[in-house]
């Protein structure tokens, strides 16, 4: 395959699993303060979010190291791309809980 085509291939693959990742992060935070259990949904997120980037990075390599980096480029424009799109910024904050609101409190 073209070296070109490979390396653009790698980057469109990366910008899909990094939209999958911090979106399914975003969703996830989203769904996680809606809960009973966040806990649960925390884990269970992190898991299938780790392992789907994890695997792909895994294909995409295929013994060259460039493949990696420019699906790691594609990775972090995602991620920058869904920080716009969901609007967070460094600094902003999430809802928090009051005290009253822990499962066990006093």
């Amino acid at each position: 395959m073209n070296e070109t085509l490979s390396l653009a291939l790698a980057l469109a693959t990366g910008a899909s699993l990094g939209a999958i990742f911090f979106g399914g992060l975003w969703w996830t935070i989203r769904m996680g303060f809606r809960s009973k259990r966040p806990g649960l949904w925390f884990f269970v997120s992190l898991l299938l979010r780790t392992s789907l980037t994890l695997a792909g990075f895994y294909v995409v390599a295929r013994g060259h190291w460039e493949n990696p980096l420019a699906c790691l480029v594609g990775f972090v424009m995602a991620r920058l791309i869904v920080m716009r799109l969901t609007h967070v910024t460094e600094t902003s904050s999430y809802p928090i809980r009051e005290a009253g609101d822990a499962p066990y409190s006093r």
